[in-house]
């Protein structure tokens, strides 16, 4: 590494709103050129749009709320940012890896986005560090499911977001993204030809809230439920309908995805040597 990406990496920029905002109207400017179709249901179902800071959403103490999202593929938190941004103007701070932050290019822009970074090996500071931004009123959105779900099925999901929720006493809005994946994902890379065009349908669930001393493994269960329950919607009225034994379709439609059994063999081998290892 040069001098040069070394004093970039060094770099921690304080958040700000006018980057968030770039970065959206970027993404805006990308689904407009690809011409990508996305189909969103149960916005009803999103918090009330709230406040404003200028052209932002206003963190209002008590108003905050945690956005568990499915993941599929590398865009799905994209999709449901734009959902988020079109309804609120909500400038949402994801969980990143230490990673992520630490690259050299793309760790001061994760800081100026406002973005939670996760140390693994010390995850109660990142834990905190959420905490305390929704008890501040901003929206943490997580994937709960903490890799992708080569079965295209929600996976096991980890219990940070229900506790999060229920100690900070915010509600978690769940959204279901389907479609996305076949754009980029796990072993897909990126296709102009497949962007092109492409659908990509949206659900958000009911808000659902938590009492403090929540039974968090079972409630957990219940927000898989529900991300399910949208990936479900999303399927039935895709505008697409796949060939048979198409890679982006679950084994038990008749597609060529992993099973449930083949997906969870293949995430333990992964864990076992240490593969995608995230720090």
């Amino acid at each position: 590494m040069s001098r040069l990406t070394d004093k970039i990496a060094a770099w921690q920029p304080q958040p700000n709103d006018r980057f968030y905002r770039m970065i959206v109207r970027t993404g805006q400017a990308l689904r407009l050129v690809f011409r990508i179709r996305v189909d969103v249901t149960g916005e009803e179902n999103l918090l009330p749009p709230g406040p404003r800071n200028g052209q932002s959403r206003r963190p209002v103490p008590g108003e905050g709320a945690v956005v568990a999202i499915t993941h599929f593929g590398y865009l799905d938190f994209a999709f449901a940012e734009l959902v988020l941004w079109h309804h609120a103007r909500a400038q949402m701070r994801f969980l990143i890896t230490k990673g992520a932050g630490s690259h050299w290019f793309a760790g001061p822009a994760i800081r100026a986005a406002g973005h939670v970074i996760v140390d693994r090996s010390a995850g109660s500071a990142a834990y905190q560090g959420a905490l305390e931004k929704l008890k501040a009123g901003e929206y943490v959105a997580i994937l709960p499911e903490a890799g992708v779900s080569r079965s295209y099925t929600v996976r096991e999901l980890k219990t940070g977001a229900v506790r999060l929720a229920a100690e900070a006493g915010v509600p978690i809005i769940p959204i279901s993204v389907w479609g996305s994946h076949r754009l980029m994902s796990r072993g897909h890379k990126l296709s102009l030809k497949t962007v092109f065009r492409a659908p990509v349908r949206v659900h958000v669930s009911k808000p659902i809230w938590h009492d403090a001393d929540a039974d968090v493994v079972r409630e957990t269960e219940q927000l898989r439920a529900e991300l399910q329950d949208g990936i479900d919607r999303g399927i039935a009225d895709f505008p697409l309908v796949p060939e048979a034994g198409a890679w982006w379709q679950p084994a038990h439609l008749g597609g060529g995805a992993m099973t449930e059994e083949e997906r969870i063999a293949a995430d333990a081998h992964d864990q076992a040597t240490g593969r995608h290892k995230r720090q």
